[in-house]
């Protein structure tokens, strides 16, 4: 069994930048296609970003070129690099681990271990 704990998120201000991580135990990052997502008050989890076992990586258009995807073995640990933040990037940051290494995923489903969620706000 994978668990995933995330770290990181905190109040900032628009155009901030902020790193989260997300360590893993029972299981390692390279193991897996990694990804990270998101939900905000009243609306559904939406992808945000992916790595496969290859670093092949995929992102959600909303962040594309603002957010960076990595990892560390060593560290058995996903980070999350959030550049030029802005208030609608505002919301519970969810890492995740599929069961498999190749496919990155964009729908929940894709994934089956989840950690608890860190928060983000960014104030404008």
């Amino acid at each position: 069994q994978v668990q995933l704990v995330e770290s990181g998120g905190g109040l900032v201000q628009d155009g901030d930048s902020l790193r989260l991580s997300c360590t893993a135990s029972g299981g390692t990052v390279s193991s897996y296609a990694m990804g990270w997502f998101r939900q905000a008050p009243g609306k559904e989890r939406e992808f945000v970003a992916g790595m496969n076992a290859l670093y092949y990586t995929n992102y959600a258009d909303s962040v594309k070129g603002r957010f960076t995807i990595s990892r560390d073995i060593t560290k058995n640990t996903v980070y999350l690099q959030m550049n030029s933040l802005k208030p609608d990037d505002t919301a519970v940051y969810y890492c995740t681990a599929s069961r498999t290494w190749g496919r990155v995923g964009s729908t929940v489903s894709d994934y089956a271990y989840w950690g608890q969620g860190t928060r983000v706000t960014v104030s404008s």
